[in-house]
C-alpha cells in the first residue's frame, strides 16, 4: 500500500443516517440497529436524535413509522457502508415486497461528507431527504447547520414539510 493509499484508508468520514422501522417494536429495532452500526468496523457512533412518529409516505395503509437520524465517523467507503447497513436490514428480516410498504428496518444513508455520489444501490445525498419531515426533523435536531450538497441548507427545507405530521416521542441521547 502506497502512503497516499495509507491516508485514504485512514480518512474520517461523517454520515448521517435515517432510521425507519413501523414493524415488531419499531423502537426496539432501531435501539438495535444503532448497536449494529457502532459495531460495524472502523465506524463510530457519534450522535442519536430524538424518536419521532410519522405517517407512511407512498403505501397508506400501514402502521406509523419511527425515525431517527444518527451521525457516525467512519473510514468505510460509501459503498463498504451501504453493505454493512444491508447486511443489518437482512438480520432485522427487511422484505422488499411493497415500494415504501411495512419495514422492520429501513437504514438510508442521507449525507455522506459533503460528496454527492449517484450509482445504482447508493445516492448521496438522499435524493428525497429535503422533501421527508421524518428525515429534516431528526436531522436538524442533531446537526442544525447541516447542509444537503447541491440542494442546501436543512434548516431552509423545514417549512416546507409543515403540512407532514410529525410527532416527537422522546428524546434520545444527542451524543453517545
Amino acid at each position: 500500500m502506497s502512503q497516499s493509499d495509507s491516508n485514504l484508508t485512514s480518512f474520517r468520514s461523517t454520515v448521517y443516517i435515517g432510521l425507519g422501522s413501523n414493524m415488531h417494536d419499531p423502537i426496539q429495532q432501531i435501539q438495535q440497529a444503532y448497536q449494529e452500526i457502532d459495531d460495524i468496523n472502523n465506524t463510530s457512533l457519534i450522535k442519536v436524535s430524538s424518536f419521532y412518529a410519522t405517517a407512511p409516505v407512498g403505501y397508506v395503509e400501514q402502521q406509523e413509522f419511527i425515525n431517527a437520524v444518527i451521525e457516525i465517523s467512519t473510514t468505510l467507503s460509501p459503498q463498504e457502508l451501504m453493505q454493512a447497513l444491508l447486511e443489518i436490514e437482512a438480520r432485522h428480516n427487511r422484505v422488499r415486497e411493497i415500494k415504501n410498504g411495512p419495514r422492520t428496518l429501513d437504514l438510508d444513508i442521507l449525507l455522506f461528507n459533503e460528496w454527492r455520489i449517484d450509482e445504482p444501490n447508493l445516492a448521496t445525498p438522499h435524493p428525497r431527504a429535503h422533501k421527508r419531515a421524518f428525515v429534516l426533523h431528526p436531522l436538524l435536531e442533531i446537526a442544525p447547520d447541516s447542509y444537503i450538497p447541491g440542494v442546501g441548507f436543512v434548516k431552509d427545507f423545514i417549512d416546507s414539510v409543515s403540512d407532514q405530521v410529525i410527532r416527537k416521542l422522546q428524546d434520545g441521547p444527542s451524543e453517545k
